[in-house]
């Protein structure tokens, strides 16, 4: 599963899609997809995949989200949170990318995930 996170509401898009068809460079009547939240339609055939850069709260607040929905326990939750907190202090990735980037930091073990041998130890 690929995950989107709307530009104009700042939600991740799971199941609440909605399908449309738009007028890209390829074709007058292309198949895509919208969230249904907010109506944001999405154009993946000319690269136009939305990139945010939330505040450090709002960032916060989606990667309780993000891991609510990989079923991230709460004692991994914590180092999750400092994970993305030091990737947002340098300033240079997207919100999608941090999370991604943070998330590669666990491995999971049974039912359960834990902070990778190789990940960086504060």
């Amino acid at each position: 599963m690929r995950i989107i996170l709307c530009q104009e509401c700042g939600e991740f898009v799971g199941g609440e899609t909605f399908k449309d068809y738009i007028k890209t460079s390829a074709n007058p009547s292309t198949p895509t997809i919208g969230h249904s939240k907010c109506g944001h339609v999405f154009n993946f055939v000319d690269c136009e995949v939305p990139k945010r850069y939330s505040s450090k709260k709002e960032l916060k607040s989606l990667a309780v989200k993000f891991a609510e929905m990989n079923r991230l326990g709460s004692e991994a939750m914590g180092d999750f949170l400092l994970e993305v907190d030091r990737l947002k202090s340098g300033g240079r990735m997207t919100d999608v990318e941090i999370l991604m980037e943070a998330s590669r930091s666990f491995i999971k073990v049974g039912h359960s995930f834990v902070r990778r041998s190789g990940a960086r130890e504060e």
